[in-house]
């Protein structure tokens, strides 16, 4: 299982021509039913929509993926994490520390095209998925 954050369905769903390596690895994970979703990361691929029909095209290609219970324990470990790397000298957005902690609990990678999670990495050690 991998914990897909939101520029990679970005650019496998919204994209004309997305990154093959991307396309193909994102596409693998589907078909193998290995491809996790959060609340928040399905909110940011639909936040900026202006053109309805497209938001209606993305959200029903979107709710093929259920999303994974988001428990007290990964907010609280995400403001940790955010807390541990500001110390660090290290910034990220509340949804990125939420996809850290999840990902933590689960034990699955994160795969993402947000060079802060390399940052994220080095001060948390978490796992990233690099297809």
């Amino acid at each position: 299982m991998v914990l897909v954050d939101s520029p990679v369905w970005s650019e496998f769903l919204r994209r004309a021509r997305p990154q093959t390596q991307t396309l193909e690895a994102l596409q693998a994970l589907i078909e193998g039913g290995e491809a996790l979703l959060i609340g928040s990361v399905r909110q940011e691929i639909l936040c900026g929509i202006k053109d309805l029909r497209q938001f209606e095209r993305l959200r029903a290609a979107l709710r093929a993926f259920p999303d994974v219970p988001i428990l007290i324990q990964d907010h609280e470990e995400a403001a940790a994490m955010f807390n541990l790397c500001r110390a660090q000298g290290v910034q990220g957005s509340n949804t990125d520390f939420l996809i850290c902690a999840v990902s933590k609990r689960l034990g699955t990678p994160i795969f993402t095209l947000d060079r802060d999670f390399e940052a994220f990495d080095a001060v948390l050690g978490i796992q990233l998925f690099r297809p």
